[in-house]
């Protein structure tokens, strides 16, 4: 499919990673196409406006970017944030004729919220078509235009190449994962996972400083042995092991550790809801929200988890020594 489908493209949601995801948009899309963009936060518009003066327009509300793009895209923190973005009855996406409009919610969060705008799309602008595509990457990944979706539908859904080209334009990853709501549970399950291993990787380094072991050599045990993570290796928890993970410049940026506890919060409320049982669920959901009640903390990037558990931010003066 030809990037000249995509002349006028919607994008509500400019946070870390919405902000990050919109400029791609704005950089690789020809110069005729337009990009709408919406955030209840005045200053991100007013900078990406300023950045691509004619190739991005600013807008009041999700109603407006609905009004100015055929494809609309959606990154918010919370299913609240969703159902008013979409169903709001004044300023919401849904209320205006959505007709052959692509809606596609990138947000992480609780699957029935999903589904009830799925719904409602589906009931009353049947021409239109609602996706769940969540991301993974992180805002380096973001910035870099490297992240994955998990899009909640088959591989033979009708749409599919227009989604794998639009958002191709983002990531580097699109995976389909069967059907409504399954981008929604991978993601879950994903974040689920991430979270625990940046949990045992800050324990772990945190235990090998304490033993005499440089945290750079043990990085390196990590990742040539069955210990290797992503964590460790792009995210890693430990300062001034991985030189632009936000561990190293005082856990700036990257997936905030609220965010990490509430998706931790929907992927337990799901195994709940599906009778999965989890063995460590309940200790790492104390652990991140302990860490967001922590001053020092909270509005970091999740693996600040191991400044929590007491990790030696400053082994680099031991092993000089």
């Amino acid at each position: 499919m030809a990037l000249s489908r995509f002349t006028q493209v919607g994008f509500i949601g400019l946070g870390a990673m919405g902000k990050h995801m919109a400029e791609q948009l704005a950089i690789k899309l020809p110069d005729h196409a337009r990009v709408s963009i919406f955030d209840v936060a005045k200053p991100p518009i007013e900078e990406l406006v300023r950045k691509y003066p004619g190739k991005i327009v600013g807008c009041t509300s999700p109603r407006k970017v609905a009004e100015s793009a055929e494809f609309i895209l959606s990154m918010v923190p919370e299913g609240s944030h969703v159902k008013s973005v979409y169903l709001d009855e004044k300023t919401g996406v849904a209320s205006i004729d959505l007709e052959d409009r692509v809606l596609i919610d990138c947000s992480t969060i609780d699957i029935a919220t999903s589904l009830l705008v799925k719904q409602h799309i589906a009931e009353h602008h049947p021409s239109a078509s609602f996706y769940d595509a969540p991301v993974s990457g992180g805002t380096l990944g973001a910035e870099k235009g490297t992240i994955a979706f998990f899009l909640g539908c088959s591989e033979q859904d009708p749409m599919i190449e227009i989604l794998r080209e639009l958002l191709g334009l983002m990531g580097k990853q699109i995976i389909p994962c069967g059907k409504p709501s399954l981008g929604l549970a991978a993601k879950l399950c994903n974040n689920y996972l991430s979270g625990l291993i940046a949990i045992a990787s800050a324990e772990s380094l945190s235990m090998g400083i304490k033993a005499d072991l440089d945290p750079r050599v043990l990085s390196r045990v990590f990742a040539a042995g069955t210990a290797q993570n992503a964590i460790c290796d792009r995210f890693n928890p430990c300062p001034g092991i991985v030189h632009d993970a936000p561990s190293s410049k005082g856990y700036e940026g990257g997936f905030k550790v609220q965010l990490m506890k509430k998706d931790f919060s929907l992927a337990m409320n799901m195994a709940e809801s599906v009778g999965a049982t989890l063995a460590l669920g309940n200790r790492g959901l104390k652990t991140y929200e302990a860490a967001s009640n922590d001053p020092e903390c909270f509005d970091r990037d999740s693996r600040v988890v191991f400044r929590y558990i007491g990790g030696d931010e400053k082994w680099a003066e031991k092993f000089e020594k």
